[in-house]
C-alpha cells in the first residue's frame, strides 16, 4: 500500500489518507489491478481492506486522528454485511475507530445494479463508516446516483479541476457542483490539485479538503507529512 494525505487548508491538518495499492516492491496500481478479474475480485478486494487497515495502522495513523479511506468495488460486494466482516475484525484488532474509515467508490467503474450498490452503502453506513464517491464528474454514477444515496464525501475528478483556473467552464461545473454539496451537506475534496493556480480557484470556491501532489505525493508504505 502507498498513501496520500488529503488536507484541510483552513486549520493545515490532515483530513484523511487514501491507501492505494501497489505491488510487493512498489510496483504501479495498474500492474497490480491487471491482474484482477471476476475470479479473484473478491479476494482481492477483501486483501486490500484488511492490509491498508493493518498497514496504516503500523505506520500510526490511528494516533495521528486521521481517517483511513480505502477504494472498493462494488462488484465484489455480494452481501455487504457478510463482505464487511473482515474489515470488521481487522479495525477491531487493531483498534482503528471504524467511524474513521471512509470507503470509495469510483464513479469509473460501471454501476451495473444502482439499487446493489445503494445497499452497500446503506449498510457501511449502519456500521459508522464513511461513503465517498470518487472521482465525481468523470463516470457512470453523478446525478441519478446522489438522487437515490448522498454520500458524506464527493470528490471532485481530476480532469475536471486541471488547469481549472483556465477553463471558464469548469469553474461554473465545479461551482455548481460545490453548491449542490453544500446543500445535500456533503463535504467535497478536490483531488489531482497540482498548481497553486488550481488551489486558489477551488479555495475561492470555498473547497475546504484538497488531495494531490501540491501537497504530497503517495508514499509507499508510509504516511507522507504534506507540505502547506
Amino acid at each position: 500500500m502507498a498513501f496520500q494525505p488529503i488536507v484541510n487548508i483552513r486549520d493545515q491538518t490532515i483530513f484523511a489518507f487514501e491507501a492505494l495499492v501497489r505491488g510487493p516492491e512498489g510496483q504501479s496500481a495498474s500492474s497490480v489491478l491487471a491482474k484482477v478479474d471476476s475470479r479473484n475480485i473478491y479476494a482481492f478486494d477483501q486483501s486490500c481492506r484488511v492490509r491498508a487497515i493493518e498497514t496504516s495502522a503500523q505506520l500510526g495513523l490511528v494516533e495521528s486522528g486521521a481517517a483511513l479511506s480505502i477504494n472498493f468495488f462494488p462488484g465484489a460486494v455480494y452481501r455487504p454485511e457478510t463482505c464487511i466482516r473482515a474489515t470488521l475484525a481487522a479495525a477491531h484488532r487493531v483498534m482503528f475507530p471504524t467511524d474513521r474509515l471512509v470507503f470509495e467508490v469510483t464513479e469509473g467503474e460501471k454501476i451495473v445494479d444502482r439499487r446493489h450498490l445503494k445497499g452497500i452503502l446503506e449498510e457501511y453506513r449502519r456500521n459508522l463508516f464513511r461513503s465517498a464517491i470518487d472521482d465525481f464528474g468523470a463516470g457512470y454514477a453523478g446525478l441519478n446516483l446522489l438522487a437515490e444515496f448522498q454520500p458524506d464525501i464527493i470528490k471532485i475528478d481530476l480532469e475536471l479541476v486541471r488547469d481549472i483556473d483556465t477553463k471558464p467552464v469548469g469553474r461554473t461545473i465545479v461551482a455548481a457542483v460545490v453548491k449542490l454539496c453544500r446543500d445535500l451537506n456533503i463535504k467535497v475534496i478536490a483531488e489531482g490539485v497540482e498548481t497553486g493556480a488550481e488551489l486558489a480557484v477551488l479555495d475561492a470556491m470555498g473547497i475546504d479538503l484538497f488531495q494531490g501532489y501540491l501537497f504530497a505525493k503517495p508514499g509507499f508504505n508510509s504516511l507522507p507529512k504534506p507540505v502547506f
